[in-house]
Formats: C-alpha cells, structure tokens, sequence
C-alpha cells in the first residue's frame, strides 16, 4: 500500500463523483491490482490505434486518434482509481507496489513508442517516439531510486506522466480535427518533440533534487 508521502498530489481525488466512484470500486470484487493491470489493457488499445492511424482513410483519420485520446484518459483513470481503492477503501496488498508501478513502466512507452510510429512519415518520428518512451521509463526510475535511497518521493515535470499523457491527448484531439496542418500527424510530431525535451528536464530537475537532499545534512536518514 502506498503511504501520502510516495503518492503522486492530484486534486481530482478530492472531487465527490471520483470518489463515489472509487467507493463503489471499493465495494466491489475488484482489486487495487487488477484496475492496475486494467491501465496496461488501455494503454495497448491506445497504442494499435495509433498503428493504424498511418495507413488510416476516410473516417478512421479522425476515429484513430480520438479513440487514443479516450483510452489514454482511461489508462489515467485506472491509474488514479487503484490508489484510492487501495488507500482509501483499505484494499491495498502486499505486493501492491509491485502492481502500482510496473504496469506504469509498461503503459508509458507502449503509448509514447507508439505515436512515434503513428507519424512514421516525418523524419526521425520513430527515434522520437523511442526516446519518449525510454525517458518517461527514466524519469520515473530516478523519482523510484530517489527514494530507495532517502530522499523524498519527487513528481514534479514539466513532463511527469500526467504532464505527457495530457499533452498526447491534446495532441490527438487536434489531430482528429479537420484541419490541413492537423490531419497529417504534423502537430504530433512536433508534440513528440516537446515531449522530449520537456523530459529532458524532468530528469535534470529530478536528479538535481534528489542530490540535493541527499546532501543535507542527515538528509538521507
């Protein structure tokens, strides 16, 4: 079970319907674990979508991408609703940290490598789908041995993961619109190349955070 000081800060948690919903989870036969591994199932629909979307015509040019965008906000769901069953309707496992963060570990590229093949026409997508996908594994593996080690859990961006998912679901909303700049994947392209740098950064902010913690002193006591 995840302790408030390892979770990420969202204030959607405080919204009564998120929690009535995750009540009526916690109520239920459903584990904090499966909705995690739920997470996976959506990220992988999000990213055949994206596969597609390339050799895509007519109305597929605009389903392809909207329905990426709708899966992604599902996998963001399953993200937030395994925590709130596990901490707050007391149904967290021994293994539940196991099952909160390697499906992330998963999740992440599966979407991000993905969308680098979904704009395969532009020069280097397909590199920067791969570097997306690899730094989001980074910047979350630093915040993770951050921690192993004693400083403070560290879930700041400008391109942590719900930094990226929020950009690659404007990204596709935009794609999906009838626009002659848009309907190429030209905006997820550049998107991709935000993405990035904007990951770059994080993993810059969060190294240099976790060193100076650690360099405190007593810092890592």
């Amino acid at each position: 079970m995840k302790s408030n000081e390892s979770r990420r800060p969202l204030k959607v948690r405080q919204l009564g319907l998120i929690q009535d919903l995750a009540s009526w989870m916690s109520r239920k036969n459903i584990s904090p674990n499966q909705i995690s591994l739920a997470s996976v199932g959506f990220a992988f629909l999000a990213s055949l979508c994206l596969f597609q979307f390339p050799s895509a015509d007519d109305w597929l040019v605009w389903t392809y991408p909207l329905l990426a965008a709708v899966f992604i906000q599902c996998r963001l769901l399953c993200n937030l609703f395994d925590g709130m069953v596990a901490v707050e309707g007391k149904k967290g496992t021994a293994s539940g940290e196991l099952f909160n963060d390697i499906p992330d570990r998963i999740a992440d590229p599966l979407i991000l490598v993905s969308a680098g093949y979904a704009v395969i026409a532009f020069d280097y997508a397909v590199a920067l789908g791969w570097a997306a996908g690899l730094l989001a594994v980074m910047t979350a593996y630093i915040r993770v041995l951050a921690v192993s080690i004693g400083a403070p859990a560290d879930f700041s961006g400008p391109m942590a993961k719900q930094h990226r998912m929020a950009v690659m679901t404007g990204l596709l909303v935009v794609t999906a619109l009838p626009l002659p700049w848009a309907a190429d994947g030209f905006v997820l392209y550049l998107g991709l190349i935000v993405i990035v740098v904007g990951e770059i950064v994080t993993v810059g902010r969060r190294c240099r955070a976790a060193s100076l913690a650690l360099e405190k002193p007593g810092g890592s006591e």
